[in-house]
C-alpha cells in the first residue's frame, strides 16, 4: 500500500489532537455507531486532566487506497525529547497555527527541529472561525519565523490551509465551502514523499528504536520506523547502540502495525512503515534493530541535555508510610531507572548517602509530570526546590537562557516588564500590541529567574495573563537572583491543627492548612507576613473558664487555605526547604525536622 508517514506539531493548545480526532472520523476509521471520547489520542489520564499531550502516538488512517502514520506530538518544550525522536520517523509535518494566537515559542521550538532535518512544512491556519482570529497576520509571522530559523527556498514555498478543526474542515481558501478535511488528505498525499526507504526493500533489515513501551504479556516493546528491508515473525535480529556495540541477539516475537487508535499484528515488517516489535530483553530507545549481517548502527538525532535537576529522596518525615505503599529508596531508584530508559531527555545520578537521587531534565513541568506519575503510582518521596544546570564554556561559567513569550493586558504591562528585566535579570527583545487590548512581550530570561514566577506572574495580571516559555541559548551567568522575599509559618507541635489556633494565626500570614489536619514539628504551614520564618503553635486550644459570656464561644471562622498545585509547591520551596509528595497528600517542610539543627542550619548560612 502507497504510504506517507506525517507528524502534527503545534503549540499547546492550539488544536492538534482535535484536529487528528476530525481526520480518523472522516477517513472512516471509526464505526458509524461507535462510542470514541473526545481528544482520543490523549490516552494518559494526566494528558486528559491537562489538556495537554506528553506522550507522542502514532495513529494510521486509510484514504483512497493510501495509508497516512500519523505521529501526535507533545507540543510543549519540557517534552522536547518525545519530539526530537519521532520527527525521524517521518517525511513531512503539518504545521499547526492558531490564527489569533500566530506562531508560540513551543511552535518554533519543534519546527526547527523539523526544518533542520529537511522536512518540507504544510501550515494549517486552525480556529479560523474564531472571532479575533487574523489568517493573513498569522501567516506573515509563519512565514517570518521559516526565515529566521533558515529555512531552505523549498521549505519556505510552503503550502497552506484554513481550518477549524473542532468543525472538522480545511479549505484552501479562507471562504471555501468548509465542509470536510479532503483538501487536507489530499495536500498530505500529493505533497508529502513516500518513504525514501522503499527503494531499500531488498537490502538488510535496519529499524532506530524511537519510543519504549512495556506490554504485560510479551515484555519490553519498541517502535520505529523500518529504514530499510524486511522482518518476518520469528526472524532473528541483534540491536547495535548509538556506538556500534552489540547489545543482544534475539527472535522477534511480535510485529504490530498501527490502524486506527489500536495496533494490529502482521505477519511482516516492511521498509516505510511504522511498527512495533517485541522479543528484546535489553534494548531501549536510540538503538538499532537490525539484521545479523548488519554491523553499522543508523545515527540517532542528538537530544538536547537537561537544564534543570531536582532531587528525588525518600519521605523521612512523621507522617511517612501513611498514604503510600513504595517507600524504600531501592523501590524509587528502580522506578526512577526505569524513567530514564524509556524518556532519554531524563538523566538520574546517585546521591553519596544513597537514598537520594539527582533528576535532570528539561523543565519544571517535566518533573511535575513524573512526580505526579509516581505519587498515583503509591510511591511517597521527598523533592527538593529545582536547580539550575551550569556549563563551562572556553572557561566562561554559562547558564540556560530561555525565550519568554507574554500576552498580557496593556494596563499590566509595566508590573511584568518591572519584575522580569529587574531582579530576575531579563532581556527585552521586543514589545508590541497584540490587538483587543493586549500587549505581546518577547524577553531572554535565566531559567532560574523563572522558578517560581509563575503564580506571581498570575497574581500581577489578574489571572488574565498568558506566559509561554523555551529554551533559547547557553548564555555567562548574569549574576544573582534573590529567592522567595517572604518567610514562612512552621509548626512546632504534632498532631491535629485547631481551628482557634488557626483563627489567631491568621494576622501571622495566609496559610497553607485547613482545621483538623495532621502537622508535625518542622512542617511549613503557612506564609508569613515578614521575610523571616516563624515557628508557631497550629494546636493552642482556647483555654475553658466556669464563666461564659454572650457570643464567646461562637464558631470561628477561618479564610480558605491556599492549597497549591504540585508545580506550585516545587517553584515555592526554598534551598532548605522539601515537598513531601504522597498519593494523598502535598506538604511542605524543612529540611532539618529538628529545631536545634535547624538553628545551626540557619547560623551557619544556610
Amino acid at each position: 500500500m502507497d504510504l506517507r508517514n506525517i507528524a502534527i506539531i503545534a503549540h499547546v493548545d492550539h488544536g492538534k489532537t482535535t484536529l487528528v480526532d476530525a481526520m480518523l472520523n472522516q477517513s472512516g476509521t471509526f464505526r458509524a455507531n461507535e462510542a470514541v471520547s473526545e481528544r482520543a489520542m490523549d490516552s494518559n489520564d494526566l494528558e486528559r486532566e491537562r489538556g495537554i499531550t506528553i506522550l507522542a502516538k502514532a495513529t494510521s488512517v486509510e484514504w483512497h487506497g493510501r495509508r497516512i502514520n500519523i505521529v501526535d506530538t507533545p507540543g510543549h518544550a519540557d517534552f522536547g525529547g518525545e519530539v526530537e525522536r519521532i520527527l525521524s520517523m517521518v517525511d513531512g509535518v503539518v504545521l499547526l497555527v492558531d490564527a489569533a494566537e500566530g506562531p508560540m515559542p513551543q511552535t518554533k521550538f519543534v519546527t526547527a527541529k523539523a526544518l533542520a532535518l529537511g522536512l518540507r512544512p504544510i501550515v494549517v491556519l486552525n480556529k479560523v472561525d474564531k472571532p479575533d482570529a487574523e489568517p493573513d497576520r498569522a501567516l506573515d509571522e509563519v512565514f517570518d519565523l521559516f526565515a529566521a530559523l533558515d529555512a531552505s527556498e523549498e521549505q519556505l514555498d510552503f503550502p497552506h490551509l484554513y481550518a477549524s478543526g473542532r468543525s472538522g474542515w480545511a479549505d484552501a481558501e479562507e471562504n471555501g465551502p468548509q465542509k470536510d478535511l479532503d483538501a487536507l488528505f489530499n495536500l498530505v498525499v500529493n505533497h508529502v514523499p513516500a518513504p525514501r526507504q522503499l527503494a531499500d526493500i531488498n537490502s538488510d533489515f535496519r529499524m532506530l528504536a524511537t519510543t519504549l513501551s512495556a506490554d504485560p504479556f510479551v515484555g519490553r516493546v519498541l517502535t520505529g520506523r523500518v529504514e530499510s528491508g524486511k522482518l518476518k515473525v520469528g526472524s532473528t535480529v541483534q540491536a547495535l547502540s548509538r556506538m556500534g556495540q552489540k547489545i543482544e541477539q534475539f527472535r522477534c516475537t511480535r510485529i504490530q502495525a498501527f490502524r486506527g487508535l489500536g495496533q494490529q499484528d502482521i505477519d511482516e515488517a516492511t521498509a516505510g512503515d511504522i511498527v512495533s516489535l517485541a522479543g528484546m530483553s535489553k534494548s531501549t530507545v536510540s538503538d538499532t534493530i537490525c539484521a545479523l549481517a548488519v554491523d553499522k548502527p543508523l545515527e540517532a538525532q542528538p537530544i538536547d541535555p537537561p537544564t534543570i535537576s531536582v532531587t528525588f529522596g525518600i519521605n523521612d518525615s512523621p507522617l511517612a508510610g501513611r498514604d503510600g505503599k513504595k517507600v524504600q529508596s531501592r523501590v524509587i531508584r528502580e522506578r526512577l531507572m526505569k524513567e530514564a530508559e524509556g524518556n532519554v531527555a531524563i538523566k538520574i545520578e546517585d546521591t553519596p548517602g544513597g537514598e537520594a537521587f539527582v533528576v535532570s531534565g528539561r523543565g519544571e513541568l517535566q518533573m511535575g509530570v513524573l512526580i505526579e506519575n509516581m505519587r498515583r503510582e503509591g510511591f511517597e518521596l521527598s523533592i527538593s526546590r529545582p536547580q539550575v544546570l551550569t556549563r563551562e564554556i572556553d572557561g566562561v561559567r554559562n547558564e540556560p537562557i530561555e525565550e519568554v513569550t507574554i500576552d498580557v493586558d496593556d494596563s499590566y504591562s509595566g508590573a511584568v516588564i518591572e519584575k522580569i528585566t529587574g531582579a530576575r535579570r531579563g532581556e527585552m527583545v521586543e514589545m508590541k500590541a497584540a490587538g483587543a487590548g493586549k500587549t505581546r512581550i518577547v524577553a531572554h530570561v535565566p531559567s532560574r529567574g523563572l522558578i517560581g514566577y509563575h503564580g506571581e506572574f498570575l497574581t500581577d495580571t489578574r489571572g488574565t495573563g498568558v506566559l509561554n516559555r523555551v529554551f533559547h541559548a547557553w548564555e555567562p551567568w548574569r549574576g544573582s537572583i534573590p529567592g522567595r522575599r517572604a518567610g514562612v509559618l512552621i509548626s512546632m507541635e504534632a498532631g491535629k491543627s485547631v481551628p482557634f489556633a488557626l483563627f489567631n494565626l491568621e494576622d501571622r500570614g495566609r496559610m497553607f492548612i485547613g482545621a483538623q489536619e495532621d502537622v508535625y514539628g518542622g512542617m511549613v504551614i503557612g506564609e508569613h507576613s515578614r521575610e523571616n520564618d516563624l515557628e508557631v503553635n497550629p494546636l493552642k486550644g482556647k483555654k475553658l473558664t466556669n464563666v461564659r459570656a454572650s457570643g464567646t464561644d461562637e464558631a470561628v471562622r477561618l479564610t480558605t487555605p491556599i492549597r497549591q498545585s504540585l508545580e506550585q509547591a516545587i517553584a515555592y520551596i526554598d534551598d532548605d526547604e522539601l515537598v513531601e509528595v504522597t498519593p494523598n497528600a502535598i506538604r511542605l517542610r524543612k529540611r532539618y525536622l529538628d529545631p536545634h539543627e535547624r538553628k545551626r542550619h540557619a547560623r551557619a548560612g544556610g
